[in-house]
């Protein structure tokens, strides 16, 4: 989860798209934590993955998607205007990505899948250990090359492979290490940004790049639709080549994110973007609806199982929400309300692991909340007061120096 010092709250910042990140992590929050609360409206959750509808709640995690491929127009150019070579950026993209795996890999294992009682230590304890080392490996150093860094860095490697080596998994004579359930949210994240940075590389120095952007978006779609296919899926090696249709899917939100950065800030200026420019965005929410409905029919609209229409849905809202915040904050200058969410915005990665890392904490000290906080209303407020605590704690943790970025 990176924060690109381009755009943000701040002076020279793009205000909206850091109030978009911020706004998808305040939800995010909301919703993790209403997930735990029984006696809750269905829109106000996920849809069941055999029920053809989407609620808000399916959109966030595509927000967040979106938001990541707005980014990588951005972080591309700061980085080449720093002097890095094309090696150099590829290993920073490999990098990135590695980084994401990794921890979402942890955060699977740290919630399923563990044997306790043959662990060292509680799972609890185990997790908090892991968010340390991650907080040691992956904090924003004032003097990222010097000798004290270099050694938190080291030992907090050292944690996370220490950490790896004592868990446990599975049950009886079939105990295991860490395993690959699935890739949590960042890992997701990670295989999505990967395939998105490799497209925008091929498409960003060639005419016309929105074209073959939005070829690649239905290149991401039409590997879900062929994996499908029942003579594709049962076949050995077809169905090896088509394993992955998720992580097309998931592709494809990124890369309406890099088109959605492309049409306001092609030129890299953050300059107003023209009547033209709207015309565009809203073009392709047409295309995106249009698309969508016609794929409906034959798969469906699943988060759960990342469906096509899922995805061209879930990109044509972030559009439309980023277009009204771009018309609010950048062309209308109306900024002031949306300064509580800046903290969160350019500290993402932080604001993400805080609920973990307390979850963990209070299971480990044995603290929890009165029943009347996981039922209906009085559950549901209680949630959004917390995720407004989560971004106070950010914004306090930020001011003490914390700050993390993968």
């Amino acid at each position: 989860m990176h924060s690109n010092p381009m755009h943000g709250l701040g002076r020279g910042r793009i205000q909206s798209i850091d109030v978009f990140r911020g706004l998808t992590i305040l939800v995010m929050i909301f919703v993790n934590e209403l997930a735990g609360v029984r006696g809750i409206p269905a829109w106000a959750e996920h849809a069941p993955a055999d029920v053809d509808a989407m609620t808000f709640v399916d959109v966030v995690f595509p927000a967040f998607l979106f938001i990541v491929g707005m980014s990588i127009p951005f972080a591309f150019r700061q980085r080449l205007a720093q002097g890095d070579t094309p090696l150099q950026l590829n290993l920073h993209i490999l990098l990135r990505t590695a980084g994401l795996l990794l921890v979402g890999l942890f955060m699977v294992n740290a919630e399923d899948g563990y044997s306790e009682q043959v662990m060292p230590l509680s799972i609890h304890a185990w997790s908090l250990l892991f968010y340390i080392a991650v907080i040691a490996v992956w904090s924003r150093y004032s003097s990222p090359r010097s000798m004290p860094v270099i050694v938190i860095r080291f030992a907090g490697m050292l944690g996370l492979l220490g950490l790896a080596l004592v868990y446990r998994g599975g049950s009886g004579q079939e105990l295991h290490g860490m395993a690959v359930q699935w890739w949590g949210i960042l890992g997701l994240i990670g295989w999505a940004y990967l395939v998105a940075c490799t497209g925008y590389r091929f498409a960003a120095d060639r005419k016309p790049a929105l074209l073959l952007l939005l070829l690649l978006i239905a290149t991401c779609i039409a590997y879900y639709c062929i994996a499908q296919y029942p003579p594709v899926s049962g076949h050995a090696l077809a169905g090896w080549i088509f394993s992955q249709p998720g992580h097309a899917a998931h592709s494809s939100i990124v890369l309406c994110g890099v088109i959605t950065a492309l049409i306001f800030f092609g030129d890299g200026s953050g300059r107003t973007a023209g009547k033209a420019r709207s015309l565009q965005a809203i073009a392709l929410i047409l295309l995106l609806i249009v698309a969508g409905y016609c794929l409906s029919a034959s798969y469906g609209i699943s988060k759960i199982r990342a469906t096509p229409a899922w995805c061209l849905y879930s990109s044509a809202a972030c559009i439309g929400i980023f277009m009204f915040l771009y018309w609010l904050l950048d062309i209308r200058k109306v900024r002031g309300w949306a300064v509580f969410l800046q903290p969160a915005a350019a500290n993402p990665l932080l604001a993400y692991i805080i609920p973990y890392i307390v979850y963990a904490l209070t299971q480990w000290l044995g603290l929890g909340l009165p029943d009347v906080l996981h039922h209906g209303w009085a559950g549901a407020a209680w949630c959004a007061v917390y995720a407004l605590l989560v971004l106070a704690m950010v914004a306090v943790l930020g001011r003490l120096g914390l700050r993390l970025q993968l």
